[in-house]
């Protein structure tokens, strides 16, 4: 099971970006707790907090595609140095401003600021995908290996954040992880030697946005964005309701650590079969599996099937991950996987709002209604953007070095292009 992430690992520079990304990974994990627990410990409102976060959220959608377009056109190291000190002077100000007395307002203001906090999944990604890029099987490894480790820093970070802002101070979460930002930001621009290659692309290219496939993929991420944040919002007050609150932390650390077994499993397995329909069975399960999660009637049966939940949904960001490469040209992949992250982190803050309505107004047993909603749309869209793969009708072929014709996504035969992307 080990032997293709210890081939991964040969390739040269590939262990020191990855590590060298992590400090960065697991601070973007933390961000979103420490900012709600701060303002609404030192603020006194819950409400306010939640738009604060919410706010920075939307900048980041907004901004996060024009980033990547950004990587993909000047390099990682340009980009992602000068973002990387912007976003940690915003956090800072921040801080500042939240104990300083000034309007509320200001604060919506300064948070914006950190929008251009690097996407290092996307990134690290982007390298895996230049050092192999003639070798498919050695890429579902690294897109496992890659969903494995946000799992692990989306299991640690909260805690983290949590104890910091509790038992040291309100605005120790957020300094921490700013500092930890920016180490890890500055740490992988300076790994040269993997920094994919840099792609002159035409002023008035297309957004790979308009590439058949990609926004079927971003709005599957939407919904599977709200999958993941209404089970956090139902987990808080379902273990709450149950007398176990503290149970919660642990409850969600079963669903990640669910879907970091099975990425790595998922990642050592022989990949086969074309892409389109792996990724259709791999939402079908999450859709599935998710639907047992309400029949739930305390606290451990929950952690039990949310663990099984979270089998499926690590091998669906993999599978989306490389589908992704595989239509989108090598000018445009920061971009193209930052536009489908985007579409989960909406969908993230579109859950919490969904999820906390529904515990609200029917409570929050119900609640996991949100999930299992979610995943049965995603599976919908999913079926939608590549139901025709099934037939084997069409199909997105595997890139093929020396033969790939820059001026198509690959695949483009396959599924039809809304517009032509040209290098």
């Amino acid at each position: 099971m080990l032997q293709p992430y210890r081939q991964l690992f040969t390739a040269p520079g590939a262990g020191a970006f990855t590590l060298s990304a992590l400090p960065a990974r697991l601070a973007i994990s933390m961000l979103g707790v420490s900012v709600v627990i701060m303002v609404a410990t030192l603020r006194d409102s819950y409400a306010l907090a939640g738009a604060v976060s919410a706010t920075g959220l939307a900048a980041v959608a907004v901004a996060g595609p024009w980033i990547g377009r950004l990587v993909d056109r000047y390099g990682q190291a340009r980009i992602a140095v000068p973002a990387a000190l912007v976003s940690a002077v915003s956090a800072t100000l921040l801080v500042i401003c939240i104990d300083a007395g000034v309007p509320s307002w200001t604060l919506f203001v300064v948070w914006v600021g950190t929008s251009g906090t690097p996407n290092v999944g996307a990134l690290t990604r982007a390298r895996w995908a230049a050092l192999f890029a003639d070798q498919p099987e050695m890429r579902h490894s690294a897109n496992a290996v890659e969903q494995s480790l946000d799992e692990l820093c989306f299991m640690t970070g909260p805690v983290l954040a949590a104890l910091l802002c509790t038992m040291v101070a309100p605005q120790a979460g957020l300094v921490v992880a700013t500092a930890l930002m920016l180490v890890g930001a500055l740490s992988l621009a300076a790994q040269r030697r993997t920094e994919p290659p840099v792609h002159q692309v035409r002023e008035r290219g297309d957004s790979p946005i308009r590439v058949r496939g990609v926004l079927e993929i971003a709005v599957t991420f939407l919904f599977t964005g709200m999958v993941f944040g209404g089970i956090e919002v139902a987990t808080v007050a379902y273990t709450e309701s149950l007398g176990h609150p503290a149970a919660a932390g642990v409850i969600l650390g079963l669903l990640a650590g669910g879907s970091a077994v099975a990425g790595l499993a998922f990642g050592a397995a022989k990949v086969r079969g074309r892409t389109p329909v792996r990724f259709l069975i791999c939402v079908a399960g999450m859709a599935v599996l998710m639907q047992p999660v309400l029949l739930a009637g305390d606290v451990w049966t929950l952690g039990v099937l949310l663990f099984f939940a979270g089998l499926a949904t690590a091998p669906t960001m993999i599978t989306s991950m490389t589908l992704v490469h595989e239509l989108v040209p090598p000018s445009r992949i920061t971009e193209g996987m930052t536009l489908t992250t985007t579409g989960l982190l909406i969908g993230i803050a579109a859950g919490n709002s969904v999820g906390g309505w529904v515990v609200e107004e029917a409570g929050a047993r119900t609640g996991y209604a949100t999930p299992a909603v979610a995943a049965v749309l995603a599976l919908l869209t999913a079926l939608i953007g590549f139901g025709r793969a099934l037939g084997g009708s069409r199909r997105v072929a595997e890139s093929t070095p020396g033969t790939r014709d820059n001026s198509r996504p690959p695949g483009s035969r396959d599924l039809p292009e809304k517009s032509p992307e040209a290098s």
